[in-house]
């Protein structure tokens, strides 16, 4: 597997190890095996070693001397807690974002919602995912704050891992309707340059995710 060509092999490896937390290839408690890391990626081993403790450092990960890497569990507190303070960033985001969105962007975060209500329906909850994540970062992309871009990805890494998983598919698909609901006003907020509505939905829309699924 070949780096893409815009991250460091430090990044590649970083975001390998991330998208398998989300996923539930890695539990919480489960060890990191680098060997595994360096022969699927090809990396050396000092790219994977900076990688694993630039994640235990941003707490997706812990280090046990003479255990190595596991990944960090996240109690139902601390996922309130991140998903209220997301809420707000994500919101900040938005508002920022509002003078700098272009019509192909309202046009694609379009797409993607009417996208989204197809994975519901075909109960489709990694697609689901992947699109939501897409969505909320168009315009998070183009609030033109770095910092706020930052942190906010970084809260979400952690935070967004364990939110779609669920035994009770049902359930799960109400809830993710109701979200995607939310995911048109957001759009209609933008259209119209609404920043009040704007920023109670999405602190609301934040603060559901957890209720919700978790």
């Amino acid at each position: 597997m070949e780096a893409p060509k815009y991250q460091s092999l430090k990044d590649h490896v970083y975001n390998y190890i991330v998208a398998k937390i989300q996923d539930g290839a890695l539990l919480p408690n489960q060890k990191i095996n680098e060997a595994e890391i360096c022969k699927t990626l090809d990396i050396s081993r000092t790219p994977t070693r900076e990688a694993l403790f630039q994640l235990t450092n941003d707490n997706l990960l812990e280090y046990i001397p003479r255990r190595g890497f596991i990944v960090n569990p996240f109690d139902a507190k601390k996922k309130l807690d991140v998903s209220q303070i997301i809420g707000t960033l994500d919101a900040l985001a938005a508002s920022l974002a509002i003078p700098y969105l272009e019509q192909s962007d309202l046009s694609e975060m379009i797409k993607l919602a009417k996208k989204i209500d197809a994975h519901i329906e075909k109960r489709d909850f990694a697609e689901y995912y992947t699109d939501q994540y897409r969505f909320h970062e168009i315009y998070i992309l183009r609030c033109n704050n770095p910092t706020l871009i930052e942190t906010i990805n970084l809260l979400k890494n952690s935070f967004i891992r364990q939110s779609y998983r669920s035994d009770d598919k049902e359930k799960m698909a109400e809830v993710l309707k109701e979200v995607n609901g939310e995911h048109h006003q957001i759009i209609e907020c933008f259209q119209t340059k609404d920043k009040d509505r704007l920023d109670s939905l999405l602190k609301y829309h934040w603060r559901i995710i957890d209720s919700e699924m978790l």
